[in-house]
């Protein structure tokens, strides 16, 4: 009887402490302040969508490039990071684990100067049932200058009815699928990507370097674009990209 009672106050000591000791740690967690990225005055500031399923390659190709421009004399460079709906660490659909610089569901966000949509898993789906994505994106192309999106991405865009007015393409297997989701829109084939007014949308995969290269040829010009280029061992040459550029009267 005396064994058991001791093993019981035994078990109940170890339980309190490991009680308390949680809850230390929990206070600690909770006590640790978020850490945002710093943002240097005068540049661009450039925010990649990112969710569950996201592309490798159509965010890091664009993020590549954004980024490198910090290295570039005498422009203005670019401020890259990442805004999420969690602060948790979300997977790429190769399965790459990325924790997101900012929460846009309960953070104060910087101002948006260039919004990039990566493709992801759902973009035909589900993600366009997520309202308060969709209306994220909307909101953010109130004050942007510019809204890329890379394969699939053009999809988000034209659920928030940023292409209504503008030509547009995607990854070459979903046009068909996109013009028939999306009937009154004007997609293109038989392009990299398109750049009407202030949207940029191309066919994604690793077309997502020469996308982002248009538009930092179009901001800096094509020795800066070139080099850029240079620094990731790829061949540019604007000219030999098919692309489409809409001249509005």
């Amino acid at each position: 009887m005396k064994k058991t009672l001791y093993f019981l106050i035994a078990m109940l000591f170890v339980s309190c402490n490991f009680s308390e000791e949680r809850k230390g740690k929990n206070n600690v967690e909770s006590s640790i302040e978020k850490q945002f990225p710093k943002l240097e005055p005068n540049r661009y500031n450039v925010a990649f969508l990112i969710m569950e399923g996201v592309y490798n390659t159509e965010l890091t190709a664009p993020f590549d490039i954004f980024q490198h421009t910090i290295f570039r004399d005498s422009i203005k460079a670019m401020n890259v990071f990442t805004v999420a709906n969690t602060d948790k660490a979300i997977t790429t659909f190769e399965g790459m684990r990325i924790i997101p610089d900012y929460n846009y569901l309960k953070d104060t966000l910087p101002k948006i100067d260039i919004l990039v949509v990566p493709s992801a898993e759902h973009h035909l789906d589900t993600d366009l049932e997520d309202k308060a994505m969709i209306d994220f994106v909307k909101q953010v192309d109130k004050g942007a200058q510019f809204i890329t999106s890379h394969c699939d991405g053009a999809f988000v865009l034209a659920k928030a009815g940023l292409l209504d007015n503008s030509v547009s393409t995607t990854f070459p297997s979903d046009i068909d699928t996109m013009r028939k989701m999306f009937p009154k829109l004007d997609v293109r084939k038989d392009v990299l990507f398109v750049h009407d007014g202030k949207y940029i949308t191309s066919a994604g995969g690793a077309k997502s370097f020469e996308a982002s290269l248009y538009l930092c040829e179009y901001l800096y010009g094509k020795k800066i674009a070139q080099s850029l280029a240079g620094g990731l061992v790829i061949d540019w040459d604007l000219e030999a990209v098919p692309h489409l550029v809409i001249h509005k009267e």
